[in-house]
């Protein structure tokens, strides 16, 4: 397993601050606001994978890139970025040493406290 930082979704999640789409919840709200798989797939069908993937901070490139399973530590809803999602994420990242994948959560979790 080759998880690294998604680039693209970097930039998706500051752009989404930057344009305040964001929900500023509370650390343990994203399990009840994290999209179901049928949300997923809804969202897939009409958009396609690469697009999935922009909502993920972690890509595992030995995987398919046509998959769900290439793709984790989402961080929104397909609307909006959660900060909820953020916190996660960066404790998740660093209890597994994706070094770069927790660096990046706090970044964006320090551009949306601003």
């Amino acid at each position: 397993m080759t998880i690294k930082l998604n680039q693209a979704a970097l930039r998706h999640a500051r752009q989404l601050i930057k344009d305040s789409q964001t929900a500023k919840d509370t650390r343990d709200d994203w399990s009840e606001h994290a999209p179901d798989a049928d949300q997923e797939n809804k969202f897939i069908e009409k958009n396609g994978y690469p697009e999935y993937g922009r909502w993920h901070l972690g890509e595992d490139t030995d995987k398919t890139p046509e998959t769900k399973g290439r793709y984790s530590f989402p961080f929104g809803d397909f609307r909006r970025l959660h900060r909820c999602a953020i916190l996660a994420i960066e404790s998740r990242a660093a209890q597994n040493n994706y070094d770069d994948i927790a660096k990046a959560a706090k970044a964006l979790l320090e551009d949306l406290d601003k």
